[in-house]
């Protein structure tokens, strides 16, 4: 074999799917892609947009309120829905549950590409991306929160790299680099749990230095805990919905003749979630009861704080205990998204909606940040797609079985 030909078939192997071009290319002619195509070719020039004419002529955010949609989804909603990488690596690799090692791949790319596209939408919101190691390399503010974050950020993108790096060299045939890459598995996974606690809850202590703008309700010393344990439930929701979603989109991915037993790990998944939402709620009650602010409950903040905190703590806590004692694997699902729902209505509200709550002019997100947003969403989405469709994520590599 010429080596051009030996070229071409490792081309249609590896990157397009065993297929021709020509065939590649006509399979991508789906509804998916073309909704796909169609965000991308409105967002990239949106994007393009911003930086050309500035923040101010792509955003509604002023100088009162400086963090809108981009912060608020893109970075706060971003790092907690990310924070399945973390979860599912201690469950198996510190705690010894093997029995989710099916979902872990998964959960650490998707973790990891959550955070590198927290990344870019930062990028956009600060419109300098050459200024962003800034924090990291050239801060003097060493006792600085956000020199915390930057630095357990992007130490921790890294760790995700590589955690996911064997699934990478499995796919690319490099066995001995692939070897190496094993070896590190425990060391990476014990510093990357050390670095999502310091920078889960270091997000939340960024709002300890705004009591006065943020409404009371929403303001506590234990704003840090509250990221924390809530990016917990949020690790453990993703991965159940990521889980139930991924065998289903990505059949013909999953090992033929293999048997996951995806019932079994949701509800194991559904029964942590659920005492997690239960620590969740009663950290929120003793918020609640240190600033003794009980009057402000009979505002209208005061029922969306309710609303927050009932419906999307309380009651997903109690509907994952009652899917896992009756086993209903379903309704754990359907749990796992209402309280990703609820994590998403929390750093909103704590953000911008609780943000400046008594100023007038209230904010918000022109229609160029809906769909900034929703083009990083976009390609987050097609380039987990194409991975999980390439590289052995959702089945094992057939040779190097049982070799984890």
């Amino acid at each position: 074999m010429s080596s051009r030909t030996a070229a071409r078939t490792w081309l249609a192997n590896t990157l397009l799917m065993g297929q021709s071009p020509g065939d590649y290319a006509r399979s991508l002619l789906t509804g998916f892609n073309l909704v796909a195509g169609l965000i991308l070719s409105i967002g990239i020039p949106v994007i393009v947009f911003r930086f050309v004419y500035g923040i101010g002529a792509a955003t509604n955010l002023s100088q009162t309120t400086p963090w809108g949609l981009w912060i608020a989804l893109d970075v706060l909603c971003g790092v907690a829905l990310a924070a399945g990488g973390y979860t599912m690596a201690a469950a198996v690799y510190v705690f010894g549950l093997k029995h989710f090692y099916p979902v872990l791949r998964p959960a650490i790319l998707s973790g990891f590409l959550g955070y590198v596209f927290v990344a870019i939408g930062l990028m956009v919101d600060l419109g300098r991306p050459y200024r962003l190691p800034y924090p990291i390399f050239y801060s003097h503010g060493f006792s600085s929160v956000m020199f915390e974050v930057a630095w357990c950020v992007f130490l921790y993108v890294m760790v995700l790299g590589l955690e996911f790096l064997p699934a990478a060299l499995e796919w690319l045939g490099l066995r001995n680099a692939r070897a190496k890459a094993v070896r590190m598995t425990i060391g990476l996974v014990v510093v990357g749990v050390v670095l999502s606690t310091l920078h889960q809850s270091s997000l939340g202590a960024l709002f300890l230095m705004a009591p006065t703008k943020i409404h009371p309700l929403w303001y506590s010393p234990l704003i840090p805990l509250f990221f924390f344990v809530s990016s917990i439930a949020a690790g453990l929701s993703v991965v159940i919905f990521e889980s139930s979603l991924s065998h289903r989109i990505f059949r013909n991915q999953v090992e033929p003749g293999a048997y996951v037993d995806i019932d079994a790990i949701t509800l194991g998944l559904g029964k942590a979630a659920s005492v997690v939402l239960f620590t969740y709620f009663f950290l929120k009650l003793q918020g609640l009861v240190d600033v003794s602010n009980w009057t402000l409950l009979a505002t209208p903040m005061g029922y969306w704080f309710l609303v927050e905190v009932f419906g999307f703590v309380f009651l997903p806590c109690v509907l994952f205990a009652v899917g896992v004692r009756s086993r209903n694997a379903r309704l754990v699902r359907a749990t796992a998204v209402w309280t990703l729902v609820g994590i998403v209505v929390n750093r909103f509200n704590v953000s911008f909606i609780a943000f400046n709550w008594d100023v007038g002019n209230r904010y918000f997100p022109h229609w160029m940040e809906i769909v900034t947003s929703a083009t990083i969403i976009t390609v987050g989405v097609l380039v987990f797609r194409w991975i999980v469709n390439r590289m052995p994520v959702l089945r094992e590599h057939p040779e190097y079985k049982w070799s984890h």
